[in-house]
């Protein structure tokens, strides 16, 4: 049987988006067991769901006692549901929180696959979908417990309701019932999960659609009266009880603070040029950056053609908005990934042409090839000598998806090529998430920090007297590892700490001055632990040291008694 054969018997019915959901479970499932909580954005998240469940407050969003008034709910709701039904907040299992990420990639892949089959034939519905699951982006945000996932999931759901009812009414039918559930449901989660992007992104991409078309009858179909009944119904409620519960100062804090600087400027120095998406691209799109070049071709001489006007009308008003945002991070064009994998599938419908191959060719290389030299410098800096049979086979696994899929497609092979980088290349990145990166051990200071803790029976679980104090250190990795009531202090109230019995983490650039005032108040310091490593988020080299707090009168007295007992 045939590739070709193959991917059409896989692709009958229903089959398209469980294969393609199944295609990014099986992209983002190693970093999520495997990979150290992430700072910082991730382990803020993940420490205000922590707090929801602890304190059983689903309203207001905290990270420890300040207010975070940034994104929506939804991520917090979703991750604080899937602790809840298979872990519990004192376990403070990263894996847990990451769920709803993954189910998002999956979403995303499943309903791309599901918006294509509106427009193009089975195998194109089940490669696109495909396609969009195995990219290194979204198999990346599978695994951070964070909004983009999840956005990307959603956003792509509503879009694909938009596509179906859109390709109906080109046909003069009526649009069922299902795409107007998933484009409404998939606007509001959207909103629930970020605010206005996902939101924008379809609106974007609608009117375009109006502009190309000169006329826009799908939008009477949309469902309005209970569409817009159900959005409310989504949304509003947690809009207003965190109005009520702020007397409004989330709003001002959220646009004023994280939405309106954005847009002013570079926000907290991610700054980057016009372009910027474009030339991370390639990168970003891996395995399959192969048929990046044939999919451009496609979008010009197909344009035409509804299924790629559609694509069209999706990718390039949002990717322009995210080039013109002053404020640029990697992940902000996930959302119209979903057209690119659309009009990369439907790229293959015709044999490529010479100047498509040899260009994605080489674009395929130079991604798998830097892939490769970050996993081998990764391990010359931060791992253990012992390690590199592992960085090794992350480098070969990913310049093996380079040559072979750059071979294939040059001698005419485009579906076995894109297969076959598509299989090596996931292999290479899961290789890289799940068994290279976590052994970095240079970078995981909290993840080494915690333990050490632990095994010095001096973390909060471990049953010590108090929260830990730490000065000179405070990533939210660590306060979500160490615990809520983790104490970010400067030397002299780490001092204190060990005055009144608690722990103390010392940063040693802090060191001499917790000596100091720990000297004042009558005590030698009495070290229990130290790590050494990097702090990746500043870029600062760090030494942490563990002391332990003084013996208290009563813990004593309680030795005292245990050793007297036969």
């Amino acid at each position: 049987m045939s590739l070709e054969s193959r991917l059409d018997a896989w692709s009958r019915g229903w089959r398209a988006p469980v294969f393609a959901a199944l295609v990014a479970l099986i992209a983002g499932l190693p970093g999520l067991f495997a990979m150290p909580p992430l700072d910082r954005d991730e382990s803020r998240f993940t420490q205000a769901t922590a707090q929801m469940l602890e304190t059983g407050d689903y309203v207001n969003i905290r990270l420890q006692d300040q207010p975070r008034n940034k994104k929506p709910v939804g991520i917090h709701w979703l991750q604080a549901v899937a602790v809840s039904a298979v872990s519990a907040p004192e376990d403070r299992g990263i894996w847990a929180y990451r769920i709803p990420s993954l189910l998002g990639a999956m979403l995303a892949a499943a309903a791309c696959a599901w918006g294509a089959a509106a427009f193009f034939g089975p195998r194109e519905s089940l490669l696109s979908g495909a396609i969009l699951g195995a990219t290194f982006l979204l198999s990346t945000e599978a695994f951070i417990a964070k909004t983009d996932a999840s956005l990307c999931g959603f956003t792509t759901l509503a879009m694909a309701g938009l596509a179906r009812i859109y390709a109906a009414s080109l046909a003069g039918e009526k649009a069922g019932k299902w795409p107007k559930l998933a484009f409404w449901i998939g606007m509001a989660m959207a909103a629930l999960i970020k605010g206005p992007v996902g939101l924008l992104v379809v609106l974007l991409a609608g009117l375009a659609l109006w502009a190309w078309d000169r006329k826009a009858p799908w939008a009477r179909q949309l469902g309005w009266s209970w569409g817009l009944i159900l959005f409310a119904a989504i949304v509003l409620p947690w809009a207003w009880m965190i109005t009520v519960a702020t007397d409004g100062a989330f709003w001002g804090a959220a646009v004023g603070g994280d939405l309106a600087p954005k847009l002013a400027g570079g926000h907290e120095r991610h700054g980057g040029i016009f372009g910027y998406y474009a030339l991370l691209s390639p990168l970003l799109l891996f395995p399959v950056t192969l048929l990046l070049p044939a999919a451009l071709v496609l979008a010009w001489t197909g344009r035409k053609e509804p299924g790629v006007r559609f694509a069209l009308c999706w990718l390039i008003p949002t990717w322009l908005m995210f080039e013109l945002l002053p404020t640029k991070l990697a992940h902000y064009t996930l959302p119209a990934f979903g057209a690119l994998a659309m009009l990369m599938a439907a790229a293959l419908r015709a044999p490529l042409g010479l100047v498509s191959r040899i260009v994605g060719t080489v674009l395929l290389a130079i991604a798998g090839f830097a892939f490769a030299a970050v996993c081998v410098v990764a391990w010359k800096q931060y791992a253990a000598p012992s390690t590199l049979p592992l960085a090794i086979l992350s480098a070969l696994l990913f310049v093996a998806s380079a040559l072979a899929g750059g071979w294939l497609i040059l001698r005419r092979q485009a579906a076995k090529a894109l297969v076959t980088a598509g299989v090596l290349g996931v292999l290479a990145h899961g290789t890289m998430a799940g068994l290279l990166a976590p052994r970095l051990d240079s970078l995981w200071l909290s993840q080494r920090l915690a333990r050490a803790l632990e095994k010095a029976d001096l973390a909060p679980r471990a049953g010590a007297f108090g929260p830990v104090a730490v000065t000179g250190y405070s990533e939210p990795s660590m306060v979500f590892q160490v615990g809520t009531t983790t104490q970010l202090t400067d030397a002299d109230g780490a001092a204190d700490a060990v005055d009144e019995g608690r722990p103390a983490v010392v940063e040693g650039r802090e060191d001499a001055k917790f000596r100091a005032a720990l000297a004042a108040l009558g005590h030698a310091p009495r070290p229990a632990g130290e790590i050494k490593g990097l702090n990746y988020s500043d870029g600062d080299d760090e030494v942490l040291r563990i002391y332990r707090g003084e013996p208290r009168r009563h813990d004593a007295v309680e030795r005292a008694e245990e050793e007297a007992q036969p």
